[in-house]
C-alpha cells in the first residue's frame, strides 16, 4: 500500500493544493527548485495563476485531467485537510501528503479509512513530507539536510530529524529516501508499514529510525522487522529520554499505554529485532559511518551485527 512513496522520481507529476496561498506559493517554488515536477495545483482563486507560471484550477479533477498528476501536497489549514485530501483521492491521486498541524482526530480517522478503501497512500496528518535526495521532495524537508546516499531515514519528530539529516550530510553520509511519518496519534503511514517496501528497495542499504517516547509505533516496527525479510541494519535514536512518567508533554501521538510506549519498552523491542539503539546523534552517526563506504561509490549490502 505504500509503494507509491517509492515510485516518486523527478518526472512524477505533483500538484499543490492551495497553491496560491502564502505557504503554497513558497513551498511550490522550493520544491520545484529542488527538482520536483510541480505541474500545477488548485486554488479558490485560480485567476492568480499568472503569479506562479503554473497551471491552476479550482478542482483536483481538473488538474489530474490536464497534467496527469498522481501525487499531491496539500498546503491547507488543518480543518480543510479531510476535504482536500478526499478530493484528491477521488480525483485519482495515489499519494497525498498533508503538512498541517492540528488535524482533528475524527477527520484523520475518516481520511485513513478512505485512503485504505481507495488504495491510496496518505502521508500525514502532519508531516514535513518525504524526499528522494537529489531527485525530488514533497513537503518542506530542509535542503541543507538532504544528500543522496544509502540510508533510509524514517522519522517522527521534525526538528530532531533535521539535525540527524544535517549531521549525516556533514559526515558524507546520505539518504536513499527520507520519510517523515509525523507524530499524530492517527496517521496514514506508520513505521511498520515501511518495513516490507524497504526490504525490497535496492538503493536502501540500512535504516535509521528517529522515534520518541510515547505511542507504540516503534514497538510495532520492531515486531514487523522480526517477521519480515528486512536483513538490513537498523540504527535507532529515541527522543524523550529525560521525560518524566506521569508528566503531560509533547503531542497527542506521544502517549504511553501501560508499559507500552515507554523508553524501556521501545529499546527492548528494537534490540530484540536486531536494531542498535543509541543515546545521542553523535553515536548514531559514528556507527552509520562505520557501516558505510563514504568513498562516494556504491558499497556492498551492509550486514546486521550478529547476523
Amino acid at each position: 500500500m505504500t509503494d507509491a512513496i517509492f515510485e516518486i522520481d523527478s518526472r512524477s507529476p505533483v500538484m499543490i493544493q492551495g497553491i496560491t496561498g502564502r505557504m503554497g506559493r513558497r513551498h511550490a517554488a522550493h520544491m520545484r527548485a529542488y527538482g520536483t515536477n510541480i505541474v500545477g495545483g488548485t486554488s479558490a482563486r485560480p485567476d492568480e495563476a499568472a503569479l506562479l507560471d503554473m497551471q491552476v484550477f479550482r478542482t483536483c479533477r481538473e488538474v489530474v485531467s490536464a497534467t496527469g498528476a498522481w501525487a499531491s501536497v496539500a498546503m491547507v489549514p488543518p480543518m480543510e485537510v479531510l476535504a482536500a485530501a478526499s478530493e484528491a483521492i477521488d480525483a485519482g491521486v495515489r499519494l497525498v501528503v498533508t503538512v498541517a498541524e492540528g488535524v482533528p482526530v475524527h477527520d484523520a480517522l475518516r481520511l485513513k479509512a478512505k485512503a485504505r478503501a481507495e488504495r491510496a497512500v496518505w502521508l500525514g496528518a502532519s508531516t514535513p513530507g518525504m524526499a528522494l535526495p537529489g531527485v525530488a521532495k514533497l513537503g518542506f524537508l530542509p535542503d541543507v539536510a538532504l544528500q543522496a546516499g544509502s540510508w533510509a531515514l524514517l522519522t517522527k519528530s521534525g526538528t530532531l530529524s533535521y539535525e540527524v539529516g544535517y549531521r549525516m550530510k556533514a559526515r558524507g553520509l546520505g539518504q536513499s529516501i527520507w520519510i517523515g511519518v509525523g507524530g499524530d496519534v492517527v496517521k496514514g503511514v506508520r513505521f511498520a508499514d515501511l518495513v516490507a517496501p524497504l526490504a525490497r528497495h535496492a538503493p536502501t542499504q540500512g535504516v535509521i529510525l528517529v522515534g520518541e517516547v510515547g505511542g507504540t509505533e516503534e514497538e510495532q516496527f520492531a515486531d514487523m522487522v522480526r517477521a519480515s525479510a528486512l536483513k538490513k541494519p537498523v540504527l535507532a535514536l529515541l527522543a524523550g529520554r529525560e521525560s518524566k512518567e506521569g508528566v503531560s508533554m509533547g503531542h497527542a501521538g506521544a502517549m504511553t499505554d501501560g508499559t507500552m510506549g515507554t523508553l524501556r519498552s521501545k529499546i527492548d523491542s528494537l534490540r530484540a529485532a536486531g536494531a542498535e539503539v543509541f543515546e545521542s546523534i553523535e553515536a548514531l552517526i559514528d556507527r552509520a559511518a562505520e557501516l558505510s563506504d563514504t568513498s562516494g561509490q556504491r558499497h556492498a549490502p551492509l550486514s546486521v551485527r550478529g547476523a
